[in-house]
């Protein structure tokens, strides 16, 4: 079991990784060794999220995210497998942890009667630039 919080933990069956050919420079090594890693979690149908903590990771993912609600990491800033392999795990970690924090509710509030007062000056103002701006008629 992975810990992603105190309450919330993952099975490391859920999360499939995979090692691949890293781009960019490095001569024959990038060419020979397949040292990025890219994990595979699915969100969607993963018995360990609870589904409030399952619909805000999924809109956190954006375009990690697969149609099938499959979250694709790709990590490849290190040069072995096993740092990849933590720095993928860590990602994953921190997104669900993000996701775990419930949002604060929003608490609606009113305008003041000076809040409105400046918000009607203001418009006035804006309109009468607005007003000058037009060409004049033959009355004026």
């Amino acid at each position: 079991m992975i810990e992603v919080t105190d309450r919330l933990s993952l099975a490391e069956e859920e999360i499939v990784l995979s090692f691949i050919r890293s781009g960019g420079p490095g001569g024959q090594n990038v060419n020979k060794v397949a040292t990025a890693a890219q994990l595979r979690f699915d969100a969607r149908h993963s018995p360990s999220l609870p589904p409030a903590v399952r619909n805000r990771l999924q809109k956190l993912a954006g375009g990690k995210l697969t149609r099938d609600g499959v979250i694709v990491i790709t990590a490849n800033r290190y040069r072995t497998q096993e740092e990849n392999r933590k720095d993928a795990i860590g990602r994953l970690l921190a997104l669900i942890r993000e996701a775990a924090v419930p949002p604060r509710p929003r608490i609606p509030t009113r305008p003041t009667r000076a809040s409105k007062k400046r918000h009607l000056e203001h418009k006035k103002r804006h309109g009468d630039i607005k007003k000058m701006r037009r060409r004049p008629t033959n009355g004026d």
